[in-house]
């Protein structure tokens, strides 16, 4: 599958029309510049969710998560999406069902929190389910991967277990993540996240 996304944003809502670059606070004009600017503004405030964590009330917390990570970066930080998006032909879920696409987020969520928190294979499998919802409602613009990760994170701590499903030693298991995400392939994603979770 192709890794394009297509947006349909005739009225530029997120881009500028001249170059084609999502508006930002730093006003980087170049795709390369602004990706560095997300990447070192990102890894600083995941620090700060690493060393303060949020507890995940619900899927509202994909939106505080978001917030956060992109508060230096983009205006529209932590705020739904307002235009289609797909990647290689498969389509996001559209932005007029986003209220009914949270609830069953929150339903999957209200079933993650009745597991036993030594079940780990359960747990995982849960989570891996979560995972692909999340993924599938893409709720933001830009951001969502990072977003969607971090809380994951979250849910598996308040379980007693940490979770990285981006190492930056093993590219092999953040490929095995992104396929598991763009193929919605849940019993990757459930072995992905059984193996990298380990205790507190």
């Amino acid at each position: 599958m192709s890794d394009d996304y297509r947006y349909i944003d005739p009225d530029y809502t997120y881009t500028d029309p001249r170059t084609g670059v999502l508006r930002n606070i730093a006003g980087a004009t170049d795709h390369d510049a602004l990706t560095f600017i997300e990447v070192v503004s990102t890894t600083k405030r995941t620090n700060e969710l690493k060393a303060n964590p949020i507890k995940a009330e619900g899927s509202s917390t994909l939106f505080a998560i978001h917030r956060h990570l992109f508060q230096d970066v983009y205006e529209w930080a932590g705020e739904r999406r307002t235009v289609e998006i797909s990647k290689g032909g498969k389509q996001f879920f559209p932005i007029s069902h986003f209220d009914t696409a949270l609830a069953y987020v929150d339903g999957l969520i209200a079933e993650y929190r009745r597991i036993d928190d030594a079940d780990k294979r359960r747990l995982s499998r849960r989570l891996a389910e979560i995972l692909d919802s999340v993924n599938f409602l893409h709720p933001f613009r830009e951001g969502n991967g990072r977003t969607q990760r971090e809380f994951l994170r979250l849910l598996a701590l308040e379980k007693g277990w940490k979770l990285n499903l981006n190492p930056i030693d093993d590219a092999e298991a953040y490929k095995r993540y992104m396929d598991g995400t763009i193929d919605g392939d849940i019993d990757l994603l459930a072995a992905t996240i059984c193996e990298f979770m380990d205790k507190v």
